[in-house]
């Protein structure tokens, strides 16, 4: 039975060696990846793709930190709609490559995309995503007294800025998404989740310094556009209770009431599984549909049942 499939994919899926992060590098990591979403669409499943950029983010604004004597800085809205821009010309011609040499004829097309959050969020005045390069300290306080910056030492490993992550209210170009994707276009939307936008007193939006988690950016899209799957495309096959410890144990099948009782035990680190388990969550407990979490090469035979884990309602 043909689905309508939410997609997310990670911003390190377009890069497959740490060393070789060049443009080039990055489409060769993009075709990969789109080859093993060719089976979805051969079946006929329409299909919206959100996409991260946090390594992307980070090398935008670590240019901008390299020529700041001689250009302006770039606000980390701008940065969001670049890497929208630049990753969504890198899938969307990867996966219509893709499409093509597998023989099957899909449309691809990608969207710039504004996500609106509360402009009272708390995370503004607590802002704790660490973005960007590291620095040292002294440089760190020369951002933060001349650029407004907040910084933090991260984990021994020197100073980096930190900015808000607010939760993901509602999507902007909504509709056009949704016409797209039910007429059977692959859609790519909601890159690197979102550009943050407020909306201000007089019904206008502005654009503020933040960064939208993708997986929760990409669960909002799945329940607006009423989506049969949600999946998480990340680096590992299945989750996994106790991961990297002797008595991990992989998870297939979960009920929403079990991951729940999960991440109250703390089995899922709060920068790497945490949000994917909470966005398939918000999901599932919303729609009543599953969730899907696995990585991409292991996609179809997910779908299948064969392998993944599945979060149930």
């Amino acid at each position: 039975m043909k689905e309508t499939i939410v997609l997310a994919i990670g911003g390190n899926s377009l890069i497959l060696d740490p060393k070789k992060v060049t443009v080039p590098a990055q489409y060769e990591a993009a075709y990969e990846t789109a080859m093993h979403m060719v089976p979805l669409l051969r079946e006929g499943h329409n299909m919206a793709i959100v996409h991260g950029n946090g390594p992307q983010v980070g090398f935008i604004l670590r240019r901008a930190e390299i020529a700041r004597e001689f250009l302006h800085m770039v606000p980390l809205d701008s940065c969001v709609a670049d890497t929208q821009g630049a990753l969504g010309y890198s899938i969307q011609t990867a996966l219509r490559n893709a499409l093509v040499r597998s023989g099957v004829e899909r449309s691809v097309s990608a969207i710039v995309t504004e996500v609106l959050v509360d402009g009272d969020d708390p995370s503004f005045s607590s802002p704790t995503k660490p973005i960007g390069s590291f620095m040292g300290e002294t440089e760190a306080e020369e951002h933060r007294r001349n650029d407004g910056w907040s910084v933090v030492e991260d984990s021994g490993r020197g100073w980096r800025r930190v900015v808000a992550s607010p939760v993901p209210r509602r999507i902007l170009e909504l509709e056009v998404i949704r016409s797209l994707v039910s007429s059977g276009i692959v859609t790519i939307a909601a890159g690197g989740g979102g550009i943050p936008v407020i909306l201000e007193s007089e019904g206008t939006f502005t654009g503020v310094e933040a960064v939208i988690d993708k997986d929760l950016a990409a669960s909002l899209l799945a329940r607006q556009i009423q989506a049969d799957r949600f999946i998480i495309s990340t680096g590992v096959e299945k989750v996994y209770l106790n991961f990297g410890k002797p008595d991990q144990k992989a998870l297939d099948r979960v009920t929403a009431a079990e991951a729940a009782e999960y991440i109250k035990a703390g089995h899922f680190p709060p920068g790497s599984m945490l949000p994917k388990i909470e966005a398939a969550l918000e999901f599932v407990r919303a729609t009543g549909n599953q969730a899907l979490i696995t990585d991409p090469p292991n996609l179809s035979r997910a779908m299948a049942g064969e392998t993944g884990t599945h979060i149930v309602p």
